[in-house]
């Protein structure tokens, strides 16, 4: 058994990830810390891990980390993480960070869209982007994975094999998502408050979510060319989920049935991708709590474009269930140990 820890426990990722790897057969969930809720069982907190997970959220030095866990998942905003991940590498600890503080190849793109500092530079380049779909053998051999954000996962699965066949222009692309409150995350905010989000629906931060970036980055990797696309996010009232509807222009004139064809030869042995057959779409609900990501698209021969939509769970593939399937990798286990079981429906 391998010994785990949590740091930054207490918000929505790092709950679900206490909640996966307490039934995970092959990690032992040995400390959890917290910076406001020291001493506090995490099932006090969280009243569903009563019996599950009730150990004591601590305050922790990344020494003593390091005598009582092998692997520590980096579960703190984006700003934190930057001061805290060098001293646990320094320690001798395998890092899953969580957080954006180390999923970009530039420190400039970094600070241009993250408009900070970087606190730890030299770790830029060493960090794996943790998309096993598209990195499963860098994961393997890095301390430093990081786990991509909620919006990219959907976006970049969805477009990753259109991408590197060519079949889409690079300039045209549009990425409209929908993301369920809690990729919020669990502070206290005006917009998520229960009276402003309940019944209304709302795009924000348009042509200016810092999560444009990482979806180019993320697919320029694929084909070492630029992209440039447009991305808007949007506000829903429901607890969890993801749902992006993408739109690109055809490069070349193709059949609906032969992008899928396509799509399943690209994703034919990545376990949590699943095609929908043609004619059939994905829903948010098809994925609440688990680790799939689904996927469906339409040519639309009228226009020359593909629509191409994604469903995620934010907290699952996009977060937490991603991390666990990164954590599978590390260890060289198989990678759906611990994730093998079907969304919640209804």
């Amino acid at each position: 058994m391998t010994k785990v820890g949590i740091v930054g426990a207490t918000g929505y990722t790092g709950a679900e990830l206490a909640r996966l790897l307490a039934n995970h057969p092959q990690v032992e969930l040995e400390l959890l810390t917290s910076r406001s809720f020291v001493g506090q069982q995490l099932s006090d907190i969280y009243a569903n891990l009563k019996g599950i997970v009730d150990l004591e959220c601590e305050s922790l030095e990344a020494a003593e980390l390091a005598k009582r866990v092998e692997i520590v998942f980096a579960a703190l905003p984006h700003g934190v993480s930057m001061n805290i991940v060098p001293e646990l590498l320094a320690a001798g600890l395998t890092v899953i960070d969580l957080s954006g503080d180390y999923r970009y190849h530039s420190q400039e793109v970094y600070e241009q869209w993250y408009e900070q500092s970087h606190q730890s530079p030299e770790l830029i380049g060493k960090a794996v982007y943790g998309l096993p779909e598209l990195n499963k053998s860098k994961i393997k051999s890095s301390s430093l994975v990081a786990n991509p954000g909620c919006y990219p996962t959907s976006a970049i699965l969805a477009l990753a094999p259109a991408v590197e066949a060519g079949v889409i222009d690079l300039s045209s692309i549009i990425v409209d998502a929908k993301s369920g409150v809690t990729g919020a995350g669990r502070g206290a905010n005006r917009v998520t408050h229960f009276v402003e989000a309940n019944e209304n629906f709302r795009a924000y931060k348009v042509a200016e979510h810092r999560h444009t970036s990482e979806i180019e980055m993320g697919l320029e990797t694929l084909v070492n060319n630029e992209v440039v696309l447009s991305f808007t996010p949007h506000l829903v009232p429901m607890k969890r989920g993801i749902l992006s509807t993408i739109y690109a222009q055809l490069t070349r004139e193709v059949q609906t049935s032969q992008l899928l064809e396509l799509y399943r030869d690209f994703y034919r042995d990545k376990p949590f991708v699943r095609l929908q057959k043609e004619g059939v779409l994905p829903a948010t609900k098809n994925v609440t709590a688990s680790n799939f990501c689904d996927l469906g698209l339409k040519v639309d021969q009228r226009t020359g474009r593909v629509v191409i939509v994604s469903a995620i769970d934010n907290l699952g593939k996009g977060a937490s269930g991603q991390a666990v399937q990164n954590l599978n990798l590390i260890l060289d286990c198989e990678e759906t140990l611990g994730l093998e079981f079907a969304g919640i429906f209804p």
